[in-house]
């Protein structure tokens, strides 16, 4: 995009869902940073054990029979166990335990929370993935081998199994788990939008959240048409592979930064987003259409759902005329009234400020005034 575009932000006019339980108001507010509208329903919760006795239990098991290696997941489950074990009393022991064993790192931010407890990690792999992990542990051999697992919200059993098969002896260490959100309202509006395409993109941080919304659109019957959402118009943009693994299992295409992080995430999407619509010459100016405004010479013009639906029926085939019959199946709940399709084309034109972009064809239709000089380049778009 040019310059005259980006000073609405290269997200101006899209419409983005946050999956996120976590951090979602940092992701939201880079989005909306880049001229984004966020629609934010957390797929997801994190909930501390109702009962520490499992966690307590692990700690003390650890402590009494030190681990040859300690896996640790998430920042936030390795802090939190940390700072369970100090209210019990047991933190001096724990991090005792814990600077005996070799430390490994799912990724980053955990590498971050080890050190701050005053530990050094022996080693992380570079795609943050626990499939990594294991293929490390299972090489170096892991028969007659103690070793400690912080789980990251969900049982890991393949882990697990694959470790005990080797001839590990394996302690999890569970500090939280994820469960659906208490209010499924937002999910399920979410899920709505992406059927009915008023969303763009749908943001994944967590392979469970994108789990999580799979199964509650199964639940309402809505998978199939949520499916073909992501796989045709919306865009699935997930913070990295094992995040994008419960959609890539669905046959969706997902996009990801190659660093793992929200900023990058962001970007990706600023990239990614306006690459996706078209540029049309229009009349003598440069039209952008996005998902609810619309780009003329770089001006951000704010459109109505009805008006979208009418140009987006429009640019189906730029420049040939749509007939009202057509125009009025495109437009939500108008009924058979094709007056319907004229109140809604004055009011179109009147937010493109540009009336002549659209030409009404006399007993016939509208056609978007493409270009002469655009000739059959955009027949197909």
């Amino acid at each position: 995009m040019d310059g005259d575009g980006q000073r609405h932000g290269p997200l101006a006019g899209f419409t983005i869902g946050v999956t996120a339980a976590r951090r979602a108001d940092e992701l939201g507010t880079l989005l909306k940073r880049r001229g984004g509208t966020v629609v934010h329903a957390p797929a997801l919760r994190i909930v501390q054990l109702a009962d520490d006795a499992e966690l307590l239990s692990a700690t003390k098991e650890l402590i009494a029979h030190p681990p040859d290696t300690v896996v640790a997941t998430t920042a936030i489950g390795f802090r939190g166990w940390v700072e369970a074990a100090d209210g019990w009393g047991y933190g001096e022991d724990l991090l005792s335990c814990l600077r005996g064993a070799e430390l490994l790192a799912r990724g980053p931010k955990v590498k971050g929370a080890i050190r701050a407890a005053g530990l050094t990690e022996e080693w992380s792999p570079t795609s943050e993935s626990m499939a990594e992990v294991l293929e490390r542990l299972l090489g170096q051999g892991v028969e007659d081998r103690r070793i400690g697992l912080q789980l990251h919200g969900e049982p890991l059993p393949g882990f697990v199994e694959a470790l005990r098969v080797g001839g590990a002896d394996v302690v999890v260490v569970p500090v939280y788990r994820w469960m659906p959100p208490e209010d499924l309202a937002p999910v399920d509006r979410l899920i709505e939008a992406t059927v009915a395409r008023a969303v763009d993109a749908v943001t994944f941080t967590s392979a469970p959240a994108a789990a999580s919304l799979l199964s509650r659109a199964e639940e309402r019957g809505q998978l199939t048409e949520l499916l073909a959402a992501l796989h045709h118009d919306v865009l699935a943009a997930c913070v990295g592979p094992v995040t994008a693994l419960p959609l890539q299992a669905r046959g969706i295409d997902t996009v990801q930064p190659e660093r793992f992080r929200l900023g990058p995430l962001v970007q990706v999407l600023c990239a990614e987003l306006p690459g996706r619509v078209p540029t049309l010459p229009v009349a003598g100016h440069r039209v952008e259409i996005r998902g609810h405004a619309v780009l003329v010479d770089g001006e951000l013009r704010p459109v109505p759902p009805a008006g979208m639906a009418l140009l987006h029926a429009l640019t189906r085939r730029p420049g040939w005329v749509v007939s009202r019959a057509e125009l009025l199946r495109a437009l939500p709940g108008a009924g058979r009234d094709e007056h319907a399709v004229e109140t809604a084309m004055a009011r179109l034109r009147t937010a493109l400020g540009a009336p002549q972009l659209i030409h009404t064809v006399v007993k016939r239709g509208y056609r978007l005034a493409l270009d002469p000089s655009a000739g059959s380049k955009y027949a197909d778009v």
